[in-house]
């Protein structure tokens, strides 16, 4: 069965870095496209970040700049640097996969950035 697994959230002062990461099992990872998303509650889940199978990548508007996706197929994991942390940038952040048709999720990993 497909599992991701977040790791990497914390507390934060704005203008501080976070690496969050996702390891993923149970597909296909090299082939896959991965996602990061986040959701704060009351509010929809938003795509922050995005990777394809070929390292194609795209950013929400408001973190692009700040934050850095990327993949190691080697270790079957997808990374989001955050630097510049801004307050808004507190949620749940989940891991995503889609493959095949079907999305994945990952359980999620609280980023809380305040002062």
């Amino acid at each position: 069965q497909v599992q991701l697994v977040e790791s990497g959230g914390g507390l934060v002062q704005p203008g501080g870095s976070l690496r969050l990461s996702c390891a993923a099992s149970g597909i296909s990872f090299s082939v896959a496209r991965m996602g990061w998303y986040r959701q704060v509650p009351g509010k929809q889940r938003e795509l922050v970040a995005g990777i394809t199978s070929g390292a194609s990548t795209n950013y929400a508007y408001s973190v692009k700049g700040r934050f850095t996706i990327s993949r190691d197929n080697a270790k079957n994991t997808v990374f989001l640097q955050m630097n510049s942390l801004k307050p808004e940038d507190t949620a749940v952040y989940y891991c995503n996969a889609h493959f095949f048709s079907a999305d994945y999720w990952g359980q999620g990993t609280q980023v809380t950035v305040s002062s």
